[in-house]
């Protein structure tokens, strides 16, 4: 009994972290930055910025969150770095995101999940299992253009 009391969670448990499932494809996209040229160091560049919304959190989800990189085609095998686990679709990113959500909504009921994409059909997909969206520009702000100084 001592040990089933010990790895069950009471009503004071604290809820686990918000997860945050970023659409890498879609966002590193989102940004016409010259992505196209080198998708695995575009990716890799997105997984970087994500540490600090890991820690930081996003509007209406304050941190520490954790995030989960979904990258797919050139950018499969990037790998995770403190605060951002990546990880790899062998096929549809879309898929693999919609894997994801369905598996933590399983495992544990109440947690807060948010996607950050624009895809419609994805976000339609994530939101039938409770998973709140977001878009790009939540995790990657819009490049800045360069005006001319006087």
């Amino acid at each position: 009994m001592e040990q089933r009391a010990a790895t069950t969670a009471g009503p004071s448990a604290e809820p686990p972290e918000p997860l945050l499932v970023v659409d890498g494809a879609n966002v590193v996209g989102s940004v016409p930055d010259g992505w196209w040229r080198d998708r695995r160091g575009a990716a890799e560049r997105l997984r970087d910025g994500l540490v600090e919304v890991a820690a930081a959190g996003v509007p209406g989800a304050p941190g520490p969150l954790t995030v989960v990189l979904v990258v797919e085609g050139a950018a499969r095998g990037v790998v995770g770095v403190p605060g951002v686990r990546v990880v790899s679709a062998r096929g549809s990113g879309d898929d693999r995101i919609v894997e994801l959500v369905a598996a933590e909504s399983a495992l544990a009921p109440g947690r807060r999940l948010l996607v950050v994409t624009a895809d419609r059909g994805l976000r339609e997909r994530v939101a039938a299992l409770g998973a709140e969206l977001l878009g790009p520009r939540t995790v990657r702000p819009a490049p800045r253009t360069h005006r001319p100084t006087d």
